[in-house]
Formats: structure tokens, sequence, C-alpha cells
């Protein structure tokens, strides 16, 4: 059995999409932290109460990723768990362990 080295497999895959998911929210708040310190979304009242409204509203929706990321983590564990005793089932069963050519 080859393996190949490019595949990154779920736990990879895992950690890139978690990792890109944490640098854009954080690109994403400086962004915004900059451009409401410059006042340069404050122009007029009606943008000051908008920009005030879309930070607020960030940050709710920030804390409503957060309180879901260990349940999303815990998913992840879990199919890792069942993979790797999916791998370990199929590597015995090569090395003839495991009693499956059955004489019963």
């Amino acid at each position: 059995m080859k393996f190949n080295k490019n595949k990154r497999g779920v736990v990879g895959e895992l950690i890139s999409g978690l990792g890109g998911l944490i640098v854009t929210v954080v690109v994403i708040l400086v962004i915004v932290s900059t451009l409401l310190g410059a006042n340069l979304l404050t122009s007029g009242s009606e943008y000051e109460n908008a920009s005030a409204r879309m930070a607020t509203n960030f940050t709710k929706g920030i804390d409503n990723v957060s309180s879901k990321i260990p349940t999303i983590l815990l998913i992840a564990a879990v199919v890792l768990l069942f993979g790797v005793i999916v791998m370990l089932v199929r590597q015995s069963n090569a090395m003839g362990i495991g009693g499956s050519g059955g004489s019963l």
C-alpha cells in the first residue's frame, strides 16, 4: 500500500481550515478597528451609527461562532478516532491478524 505524501487527510484539512478561519477573522478585525480608529467610517451621524452597529454585529457574530468551536472540534475528534480504528482494522487484516479468515 503506497501513501501519497501530498494528501493531508482529515486532520490536515481541519487544521488548515481552522487556521484560515482564524487568520481571516483577525484580518477583518484589524481592518474594521483601523477604519473606526482613523474615523474613516464616521463622516456623519448616519455613518457613525452604521459603523458602530457593524462593529457590534461583527463582535456578536464572532461570539456566536466561538461558542460552537468546541462542538466542531469534538465532532472532528470522533471522526478522526473512527478513521484511525478503520485504518488499524485494515492494517491488521492485511497482516493476517484478527481472525477474519474465519473457521466458523
